[in-house]
Parts: C-alpha cells; structure tokens; sequence
C-alpha cells in the first residue's frame, strides 16, 4: 500500500522536523495529526510519526482509528533503532505494521506540566546516583542538553523501508 502523506504529533518539535525531512525526502504531504484529519479522508494510506512517552507513540491510537498506517516512528531520545520491541508493546502496534524509532532530542523550555516536571526529577535522581551505569550516564547526558539529533542520516532505514516497498 503507497502512503498518501507523512501525519505526525509532535511535543518539542523534533517530530515535526523529521516529518518535514521525510516529505522532502519521499515527495509525500506532511500534515499535523489534526490538519490531517481535516484534510484527508478516513482509511487513507499514510506514515505516521509521534514523539515517545514511556515508549508510547504519542497520537497513535487517533491514527490508527482514522487512518490505514503503512509504518510507524517513534521519536524520542533513545539512539536510532533502539527499543522497537518496548515502543510496539507499550503501543499495541501490530506486528504487520514497520516500526521505527529515531532520536530526536529534548528541548526543556517547550515542556509543560508533569512532563517537565518528570523529566526534572528523573535528572536530579540520575545526577544524585553515586555509581551510574554507561546507560544512566548516557541517558543523564541526554537530560541534561537541550540537544537536537535530528538528521537526515537517522532516516536511512525508513527510507530504505519505503523504497523496497514502492518496487
């Protein structure tokens, strides 16, 4: 099934930027999850990106009720490629369905509520660790930038998803 258009949620703008980067890259529309309920019909074939809470795809399940997904991504700060078996259980995402997972980065200042607030107490509680393991130093290094990871590279796998599928 060919995608019709790119549908993302984003939080911090990370999501949105590799939306952006993707419809450029495919030549498809990108829509907000609510621009594209206004613009496209129900069922219609799309790529959908969300950002990850708790390994959750953000705005998934609203996809999944109006539209067909070709493939799913998840962003969030995890490396590229990383979790997709933790993000497709916590998500309920069918196995049929591609998954993808892409660093994006954390941007503090467009943070509300018990997201900021959680984010916060997570990297105090890291930072107060007398002994951290290489993954909590990783992760501890991640909280504490406002760091973007966006890029084109991370991409490459979606791509090359998308390019075997449109044989």
């Amino acid at each position: 099934m060919k995608p019709a258009a790119i549908v993302y949620t984003s939080n911090t703008g990370h999501t949105r930027k590799y939306a952006l980067l993707l419809g450029e890259q495919i030549g498809l529309p990108v829509y907000s999850l609510d621009e594209a309920n206004a613009q496209l019909s129900g069922g219609s074939p799309v790529i959908y990106l969300g950002w990850l809470h708790a390994s959750h795809v953000k705005g998934y399940s609203k996809a999944a009720k109006r539209f067909a997904l070709c493939a799913v991504c998840g962003v969030g700060l995890c490396d590229t490629g990383t979790l997709t078996d933790q993000v497709r259980k916590a998500t309920s995402i069918p196995e049929g369905i591609p998954l993808f997972t892409l660093q994006g980065g954390i941007d503090r200042s467009r943070l509300k509520g018990m997201d900021k607030l959680m984010i916060s107490m997570l990297t105090k509680g890291l930072a107060s660790q007398k002994q951290r393991s290489a993954q909590d130093e990783r992760m501890l290094e991640l909280l504490s930038k406002d760091e973007n990871y966006v890029s084109p590279e991370n991409l490459a796998g979606l791509l090359q998803w998308y390019r075997e599928e449109q044989l």
